[in-house]
């Protein structure tokens, strides 16, 4: 993260509008995100990407952006997010049944990135919907109860950050994020190399561009999985700033010159001005340590992208060279495919 910078956020990979004065793109997630510095990923930005990242308000639609890429035998690519739930039984429902597919041994990677979607899917509308939580949680087993408490109170501190829905389409590129095996052992390495936690340096890689899914710039310039502005990463980063491996090892010296690991509050801050930007990657960070199957979940999270039509999923394969007005964008596909 670059101070100085505008972020999306992503998380979950949702890609929606957030300021940032550290400098990254918040994508999240979670969910969508979403980017800063795009539209998210589970995600929320100045800029805009996807995370998490962020997501539409309960009365808007969700469209899906066209795919360009295909691959057997089992494409992320050709997924796409489920409806979500539209009463509160319903989506306790879908929730379980994402978190128990989740957090299951064994489970095939075509089931496994379904469920993750599926679950980002699911607490993107319950953080749309703060009127269902009592419901909600009455519905769902004792242990969930919190878990889904965690993600919506993370979901909504990153809706807190989007300004207004964005007139134009990003100039990114959606790609498959590292294999999650890989991207763990890059964060347990930056853990060892600089203190910093592994589950933070995952929330930070979620919330800015969805693990790496949204490939561009944010507004501030920002750049790479996890967006340094060019000028920080001359200090903290080695090799190349797209590189994930690079991007990681440089966030863990960033977060440990600022106070990590012993006030992660303050480090997290350093990387981006905003308190509940603070509050949502340690909530994530939080549930990604509950269990061991939560990363692999959120490592399939999407990104949506906020704009004046609603949201757009943008699935691996989309992209666009320039910014395209929405009205523009969705006049040219009007079935979202």
């Amino acid at each position: 993260m670059a101070p100085g910078a505008a972020s999306a956020v992503a998380v979950g990979s949702d890609a929606v509008p957030c300021r940032r004065l550290a400098g990254a793109v918040i994508a999240v997630a979670l969910a969508a995100p979403a980017a800063c510095g795009g539209g998210g990923s589970d995600g929320d930005d100045a800029a805009r990407p996807t995370t998490t990242a962020t997501t539409a308000p309960p009365e808007t639609t969700t469209t899906t952006a066209p795919a360009t890429t295909t691959t057997a035998p089992f494409d992320p690519a050709t997924l796409r997010p489920p409806a979500p739930a539209t009463d509160p039984v319903a989506l306790a429902g879908q929730i379980a049944a994402a978190e128990a597919t989740i957090r299951q041994q064994g489970v095939a990677a075509p089931d496994l990135s379904a469920a993750g979607l599926a679950q980002q899917v699911a607490y993107r509308q319950l953080g749309d919907h703060p009127k269902w939580d009592a419901a909600v949680l009455a519905a769902l087993a004792p242990d969930l109860q919190p878990v889904a408490s965690t993600h919506a109170a993370a979901r909504r501190d990153l809706r807190a950050l989007t300004g207004s829905p964005s007139t134009e389409m990003p100039a990114w590129r959606i790609q498959a994020p590292a294999p999650a095996a890989d991207l763990v052992a890059w964060y347990h390495e930056a853990e060892a190399a600089s203190g910093v936690p592994w589950q933070y340096l995952a929330a930070v890689n979620l919330v800015e561009t969805g693990i790496g899914r949204i490939h561009g710039l944010s507004t501030a310039g920002a750049q790479g999985p996890m967006q340094f502005l060019p000028s920080t990463w001359e200090i903290y980063g080695e090799g190349d700033i797209e590189d994930p491996h690079a991007a990681i090892l440089a966030a863990g010296r960033l977060l440990a010159a600022n106070g990590a690991p012993g006030d992660m509050d303050a480090a997290l801050f350093s990387y981006n001005h905003d308190n509940r930007y603070v509050r949502a990657v340690s909530r994530y960070a939080e549930l990604i340590a509950q269990h061991p199957g939560a990363y692999a979940g959120v490592h399939a999270w999407g990104i949506w992208y906020w704009t004046t039509a609603g949201d757009i999923y943008l699935p691996i394969g989309w992209e666009s060279a320039e910014p395209v007005p929405v009205d523009q964008y969705v006049a040219a596909h009007p079935s979202g495919t």
